[in-house]
């Protein structure tokens, strides 16, 4: 009896083992693949003034788009976190729509309410007009990222015991004083890990800005535009340069990522 249970666990660890196994490898050979085809011109490629402006546009993008989320996604998910009010279920999924539907179809979106004669006229007055510009690949990435950063901000805010901001409010703080003097320190490695995960879909985000800002060389050309480009001319050297120049950003940020996030779940409690 205790042989056949022995094996019956051997063989549903095996069987987990063999799916595990088979992702992994498809993994692991579709980066070997990018990498040895990529490195050999990589070098070539990073003098290049295309690659270099369009390395420092993701950049410049990337970081301004995850300052914004930031701003908007703390008071938001903390309020979604500590607050209960009619609606709230119907609020929440409405902050999640733009991640339920095609980022293709999110750009279409922003582009159609843009070039109405209204928000054009509104837009072009406060000089923040984000169709075919830079302004329009933040804007995209704002609205792509803001609810996963919503997402990972409320689960760290509902994860602080609310008594040691009731504990700060008996000693005199107001309510800012203890978020700011309490909530914040405490959820300071869920702050960082939501601007890195952010910041890191900030990084490949293709499809909304695509369609709200457009791939133009020299301006509106992103590392994930300059793959779209280089293949469309059938530079495939250049692409596989701006694809490995992104896989080795986005590999950097996941370590971040997992090692504040083990962090996180013990200093939130």
């Amino acid at each position: 009896m205790m042989f056949n249970r022995n094996y019956k666990d051997i063989l549903f660890k095996v069987f987990i083992s063999i799916f595990a196994i088979i992702f992994i490898a498809l993994i692991v050979f579709t980066m070997c693949a990018v990498m040895q085809r990529g490195f050999a011109t990589l070098i070539e490629s990073l003098s290049d003034k295309e690659v270099q402006f369009a390395i420092r546009l993701t950049l410049y993008t990337a970081t301004v788009s995850t300052i914004i989320c930031l701003i908007f996604s703390v008071p938001i998910s903390y309020g979604l976190a500590r607050y209960n009010f009619g609606g709230k279920k119907v609020i929440n999924s409405i902050i999640q729509i733009p991640n339920s539907i095609p980022p293709i179809a999110s750009g279409i979106a922003l582009l159609l309410l843009f070039s109405t004669k209204q928000m054009e006229s509104i837009v072009s007055k406060l000089g923040i007009d984000p169709v075919f510009s830079v302004k329009g690949i933040i804007l995209a990435h704002f609205f792509i990222n803001t609810p996963y950063m919503i997402r990972i901000l409320r689960t760290t805010f509902e994860n602080i015991n609310p008594k040691l901001e009731f504990v700060a409010r008996t000693l005199g703080y107001s309510s800012w004083g203890s978020f700011f003097k309490v909530t914040l320190p405490i959820a300071r490695n869920g702050l960082i890990s939501g601007i890195v995960i952010t910041w890191t879909n900030a990084l490949g985000e293709f499809g909304t800005a695509l369609m709200l800002a457009g791939a133009i060389r020299m301006k509106t050309e992103t590392l994930p535009a300059a793959i779209f480009l280089n293949l469309s001319g059938g530079n495939l050297d250049k692409a596989l340069s701006a694809a490995i120049i992104l896989i080795i950003m986005s590999i950097v940020c996941l370590f971040i990522f997992e090692h504040l996030g083990k962090g996180n779940i013990k200093n939130t409690k």
